[in-house]
């Protein structure tokens, strides 16, 4: 029978080859797929906060997002896309000195600017579109709730938060390298962002989405209003806020937790493996 899946030390070696692959393309063709992740990150945020956010039992609440949410990462390990937590895995070449730590870092700052510009256009469009009116205008309401809770967290807590969110996020994107076929894939994309959501750590690209929406809905001060939040607690609801409170501490702890999921594979699978 012909084996579908790849052994964990297999999946190292596709891991390289997948991480010196994803340098040596164009800048342009590397900008141009990180915002198609950027649109299909926020895409599947946008349905699973549509789904969630009228749903009053919290636990129940993030199960059906994060039942939801999955879409995102489908569209883009099965479509190909570039997304920034998930390249923060191209370290394992850096650790294989196939490709330099400039090149990394490059990588990932024309990424992060793709899923931004993506996202940011998704959340902009929902808004044009009148998508918060939705349930009388709770979406809205929900959707600025959202998003100034996340501009409200300390550093540290963000920080922690974002290692917790690539811990789920690159170990699920690991086991997509590890199936061969299709199903395979959706399979391990489906669980491993399902579990991210539901633990509630945060995913920097997803923001990217979250906050921006929460910004564009607050100017509707009908949506504030019914977000029953008081004016301390929205003002940090702005775009220095979004950078300063959440996208750098949160971007810093997706780039450590995705580095802990790619150096242990790789220390274990290369440097211990060749000593």
């Amino acid at each position: 029978m012909t084996r579908r899946y790849l052994t964990p030390a297999e999946m190292t070696e596709y891991a390289i080859t997948v991480g010196v692959s994803k340098i040596k393309r164009k800048n342009l063709e590397v900008l141009l797929m990180a915002i198609l992740a950027g649109m299909y990150i926020a895409m599947g945020a946008l349905a699973s906060s549509t789904a969630s956010h009228a749903i009053t039992n919290q636990g129940v609440a993030k199960l059906v997002a994060g039942a939801v949410f999955p879409i995102g990462l489908m569209f883009i390990v099965i479509n190909g896309a570039d997304l920034f937590t998930g390249n923060c895995l191209t370290v394992v070449a850096v650790l294989d000195k196939q490709i330099s730590i400039w090149d990394f870092a490059k990588n990932l700052g024309i990424v992060f600017l793709g899923n931004f510009l993506g996202s940011v256009a998704l959340a902009w469009m929902e808004t044009k579109g009148g998508m918060f009116g939705m349930s009388q205008g709770f979406l809205g309401a929900s959707t600025v709730a959202t998003a100034a809770a996340k501009t409200n967290m300390s550093f540290g807590r963000a920080f922690i938060l974002g290692i917790l969110c690539n811990l789920f996020v690159c170990a699920g994107v690991w086991m997509t390298y590890g199936a061969t076929d299709v199903a395979g894939k959706i399979l391990a994309a489906f669980f491993s962002i399902m579990a991210f959501v539901i633990s509630g750590s945060e995913h920097v690209v997803a923001n990217m989405y979250y906050i921006p929406a929460g910004i564009f809905a607050r100017s509707n001060s009908v949506f504030a209003e019914m977000a029953e939040m008081s004016l301390d607690e929205l003002a940090h609801l702005t775009w220095k806020g979004f950078f300063l409170h959440n996208a750098i501490p949160v971007t810093l702890g997706n780039i450590v937790g995705g580095v802990i999921v790619g150096a242990m594979y790789h220390m274990i699978y290369r440097q211990l493996q060749n000593d």
